[in-house]
């Protein structure tokens, strides 16, 4: 088991700007594994009470929302101020039980080919401190998700079976995850892949928070820290446009009109092309509408058309025919 690195305390008050102001435990030292700091970052209040309650008491967190809400980047950017080592898995369909659990490999040993047991990711964090995020949780295949439940015990231990060895978790290992359900499934056809979770698995996870998108003066605010150039008062209208056709993209796929959204990564995108082309409507269709499937091109185009009040070029509309 990796040693306890030396520990130091951060305030939540002055790290994350919230009301409660207690004391976090932290890493005094970065590693390689700590993500790096986006200093325009804004935190969700009640998302990170959640997370840092992770961090801080050992409870097993799970976020749920819609793609694009920046479930995990909210997890990593704890975690840097946190100084925590932090490891993202995403369980989708190629994930398999020998790379959660660990195989044997052929290596060389002094000149010689000798069979060895390789861990994998599970079994290597759990010796060391390490936030272990398991992206699209509810996608993961069945086989994969009973590994996992071996794990949500805080003071759980995972047994190697080929090993014949039981390992006990670090003192400082985290575990967290994220879902677009909350593990019923795809009932309303929008996240095709997701899995119903096998509910002693759910009931196993102490906290369930859940993250929606930006409020939209949060998210005017991120994407002209992230493009300054349009810091200006003609600059934020433009945004103010740009995040007003995200948002109905976003209400657009909530009810089932369109299969694809613009996520506030899309937004910045948006913004940073327009500065690009200096062209909006070009960096629109280049960010965003190129995307989207052909059919829902008229839709997403009247989107563009009731928050810029003018329709799209000729040369665009021909590309929606």
């Amino acid at each position: 088991m990796s040693a306890i690195p030396p520990m130091q305390h951060v305030s939540s008050r002055a790290a994350f700007g919230l009301q409660q102001d207690f004391q976090v435990p932290a890493f005094a030292e970065r590693d390689e594994h700590v993500p790096e700091i986006d200093p325009v970052y804004r935190f969700n209040p009640e998302v990170t009470l959640a997370v840092l309650a992770g961090f801080m008491r050992n409870r097993r967190v799970l976020i749920q929302g819609a793609h694009g809400t920046g479930k995990s980047t909210h997890i990593e950017q704890i975690a840097a101020r946190l100084n925590w080592p932090c490891i993202r898995v995403n369980l989708d369909g190629q994930i398999s039980r020998l790379d959660l659990v660990g195989r044997d490999a052929i290596v060389l040993r002094e000149g010689r080919q000798v069979t060895e047991f390789q861990e994998g990711i599970v079994p290597w964090a759990l010796q060391r401190p390490v936030a272990l995020v398991f992206d699209e949780y509810d996608a993961g295949r069945p086989d994969v998700m009973f590994i996992i439940q071996r794990i949500l015990e805080r003071e759980g231990s995972f047994t190697l079976l080929d090993q014949n060895r039981v390992i006990r978790p670090h003192p400082y290992f985290r575990l967290f995850a994220t879902s677009n359900t909350v593990g019923q499934g795809n009932l309303n056809g929008l996240y095709h892949g997701v899995q119903a979770l096998n509910h002693a698995q759910l009931d196993r996870w102490n906290i369930v928070a859940t993250l929606n998108y930006l409020h939209p003066q949060e998210e005017l605010e991120i994407v002209l820290a992230r493009v300054p150039g349009l810091d200006d008062a003609e600059g934020r209208q433009t945004v103010e446009a740009m995040i007003g056709v995200a948002n109905l993209t976003r209400k657009g796929f909530e009810a089932g009109d369109i299969s694809t959204l613009m996520s506030p990564r899309t937004v910045i995108s948006w913004a940073e092309n327009s500065r690009i082309f200096s062209d909006v409507e070009l960096a629109f269709r280049l960010s965003f509408l190129n995307k989207c499937e052909d059919a829902e091109k008229p839709i997403v185009a009247e989107y563009y058309q009731r928050c810029f009040d003018r329709d799209l070029s000729e040369s665009a509309a021909q590309a929606l025919r």
